[in-house]
């Protein structure tokens, strides 16, 4: 059993049998290893908040460290619950059709705007977790997307069996296409999603996790396993994560509403060059977005106070 499907057993035993925190890790991981551990619970209010018929939109200013200097920016964050083709990996057209083969994700589509001097910049990534974490405990898909006025590249990520299937389009002489596999693990790029699935929560301690594919576009790094420390602390109503790599000059910080739905409030990543990334949450809505193509729906995105 991995160290990530481990942590969210626990977290199912825990709801179940209402753990206290003096439970001795020991203790739960011999109720794990002696029993099928049933999904999370899912109470109404998860319920009624992401099986709506909506999607969570939220905005937040962006201050992005790019080429040596900070720039003014933003960031959506749009958060929904699709079924899913566990062989296919995307979204199903027919899902009561699909019978197994759908599988509840909780998709994240996280775009960050911003200009460098003339040009600008505009990046999507769309990650694909499962719902049920006790029987997919891994994200199945992640791609993010890149386009600016010196080209376009494009990185996906697809879960196989025992490792996740790495792809990469770009335009740069010395990384062109290439494909290959990656050991499984958490993925940076997911950490959001998972703090909305887990009632707040991150596995705490040192991690096997996957570098996030905009770091590794922005740095020329090569997407790969490397261990990060994940702690909390707790204030005012607000987690606070730090993710910290071990073998590499970065940490993420992350500050999370302390109660459902658990929003994220801001975050920050730093690269150890004395700039700081830094999103703050402006506003966030409700909303069926993909109905909403009106002209009279612009209204929204002055809701959301996001730029013209």
């Amino acid at each position: 059993m991995t160290h990530l499907l481990k942590f969210f057993s626990i977290l199912a035993i825990c709801s179940l049998l209402g753990c206290k925190q003096d439970k001795t890790l020991a203790s739960i991981e011999t109720a794990v290893a002696s029993k099928k551990v049933a999904p999370i619970p899912r109470d109404k209010a998860f319920k009624d908040y992401w099986y709506s018929g909506t999607a969570e939109l939220s905005s937040y200013t962006l201050k992005q460290s790019r080429y040596g200097e900070v720039r003014e920016g933003e960031v959506v964050l749009v958060f929904v619950t699709e079924p899913f083709s566990l062989s296919k990996q995307v979204k199903l057209d027919r899902p009561k059709d699909a019978g197994t083969d759908n599988v509840s994700v909780m998709k994240l589509n996280n775009i960050r705007t911003f200009n460098t001097g003339i040009y600008d910049y505009s990046i999507v990534t769309s990650s694909f977790t499962p719902i049920d974490v006790q029987n997919h405990p891994n994200t199945l898909k992640l791609n993010t997307s890149i386009q600016e006025w010196c080209g376009h590249t494009f990185t996906q990520l697809n879960l196989a069996d025992t490792h996740y299937t790495f792809k990469e389009f770009s335009y740069f002489e010395s990384e062109g296409d290439t494909e290959r596999d990656i050991p499984k693990a958490l993925l940076e790029d997911e950490l959001l999603t998972r703090i909305r699935i887990n009632n707040g929560q991150l596995p705490l301690g040192e991690t096997d996790m996957i570098l996030s594919t905009l770091y590794s576009r922005f740095t020329h790094k090569k997407v790969e396993v490397a261990k990060a420390d994940i702690s909390k602390t707790e204030s005012d109503g607000t987690l606070h994560y730090t993710i910290a790599y071990k073998n590499y000059d970065r940490t993420v910080t992350i500050d999370v509403e302390n109660s459902f739905p658990y929003k994220i409030v801001s975050w920050t990543e730093d690269n150890g060059d004395g700039l700081i990334t830094e999103a703050k949450l402006k506003a966030s809505l409700n909303e069926p977005y993909w109905n909403q193509k009106k002209l009279t729906d612009e209204s929204k995105r002055e809701e959301l106070h996001l730029k013209k």
